[in-house]
């Protein structure tokens, strides 16, 4: 496993990562270390920590209440920088998509259909045997729109979103900011949509870790949830308290 300084910038997936994947996307449990880990990797890290999800920025604010972090959401559609302005790229899914996608949900009642600010997600997690019927109505709609749309393919669920919008542009606009600029990258993800981001934050010298299994591109391997707390709490406990971080190189 990498090690995690102080001149390291730390960006972290939140499902199947910090919180363990649950059968409906609203009944996720946030553990009580969460927050009070994330508050102090933050301080740590002279504020280079950023959570990078699929979930919209309000669903992680409302989770890690009363942390407000620098974050995207909707893989990179929404972020929010340093000083907690945010920037949201306008557009809404095409609109035989979304009829395509309500007629699917309307014959299978066990899928799920979820709104996202530009973008929407087709859960599959209650009827894993549709999956095939997801995601191929999905890339065959979206075909169509394939220069400015694009499908993710996730853990028992399909999104469509602007295909200008991904977690490694959101990775490089981080690590251009003063905050993050000039520091070692580590990203920790679980599910397939994590692994440009593994890719950009390997391509600036830093390191991807997979959470679970799978195929990955990451350079290291946590096994699940409670393998991620247990690495950050052993990190900040061999952090001295009184350590001040130090600007990098």
């Amino acid at each position: 496993m990498p090690q995690l300084h102080s001149r390291c910038a730390l960006f972290l997936d939140f499902d199947g990562t910090l919180t363990p994947i649950v059968l409906r996307p609203q009944d996720v449990q946030v553990g009580a270390w969460l927050v009070p880990t994330l508050r102090s990797l933050q301080s740590r890290l002279n504020g280079a920590l950023a959570i990078i999800s699929g979930r919209p920025l309000s669903e992680l604010d409302a989770f890690l209440a009363p942390l407000r972090l620098p974050a995207a959401g909707v893989h990179g559609v929404e972020r929010r920088d340093a000083q907690g302005r945010t920037r949201v790229q306008a557009g809404a899914p095409p609109a035989d998509v979304l009829y395509t996608v309500e007629r699917v949900v309307a014959r299978y009642p066990e899928l799920r259909l979820e709104r996202k600010p530009s973008a929407l997600a087709l859960h599959y997690r209650e009827a894993p045997h549709l999956g095939d019927v997801c995601q191929q109505t999905l890339l065959a709609a979206v075909r169509p729109h394939q220069e400015d749309w694009t499908v993710l393919l996730g853990k028992c669920v399909v999104e469509v979103k602007p295909k200008r919008a991904t977690k490694a542009h959101a990775v490089i606009e981080f690590m251009e900011s003063e905050e993050f600029a000039g520091r070692v990258p580590l990203f920790i993800g679980d599910d397939a949509t994590d692994e440009d981001g593994f890719t950009a934050v390997q391509a600036a010298g830093g390191a991807g870790v997979k959470v679970g299994p799978g195929p990955s591109g990451a350079l290291h391997r946590l096994a699940d949830p409670d393998a991620v707390r247990a690495w950050l709490e052993a990190a900040l406990a061999q952090w001295p308290q009184s350590a001040q971080p130090q600007s990098a190189p």
